[in-house]
């Protein structure tokens, strides 16, 4: 990521946050703070459990040249993508969560790994978003290719 898109990504980030200066602040303290961030604002999140996760993260880089913002946790046990707000209804898997509105994400700074969490795909800053449709399909495509 160049520093351009980066700055971008981290103020789109940040005009989730109820406060965003506070936000900055406290990325500026520590690069490798995560920040808990509302969701239902800019974003929903649909969370999957590691073991789909990547598998889906795979078929979703092959479908698409640019997705949305993806974000694991560095032990592989969840993987998150960011769809558009009231999108996280998830459809398709067990152990497949939606976080709307009313939840809160911990996010780092994009170009950054916390002892917690990593971007697979950082924002790009304008706002791209991972589309739901598409994702019910990786996700069953990615279900199927785990079955025996």
């Amino acid at each position: 990521m160049s520093g351009s898109t980066t700055k971008a990504a981290a103020e789109w980030l940040m005009s989730a946050a109820p406060d965003p200066l506070t936000c900055r602040r406290e990325w500026e303290d520590n690069p490798y703070a995560t920040v808990l961030l509302p969701a239902g604002r800019r974003w929903d999140v649909l969370l999957v459990p590691g073991r789909l996760g990547y598998p889906a993260f795979d078929v979703l880089t092959r479908r698409v040249h640019d997705p949305g913002p993806v974000l694991a946790d560095v032990g592989g046990t969840r993987t998150a993508f960011f769809v558009p707000p009231g999108q996280a209804n998830p459809r398709t898997g067990s152990g497949i969560r939606g976080a709307g509105s009313g939840t809160w994400i911990a996010v780092p700074q994009p170009g950054r790994t916390t002892d917690g969490m990593r971007w697979l795909v950082p924002p790009d800053g304008t706002g791209t978003l991972n589309d739901p449709a598409l994702l019910d399909d990786v996700l069953a495509e990615a279900a199927a290719r785990q079955l025996p």
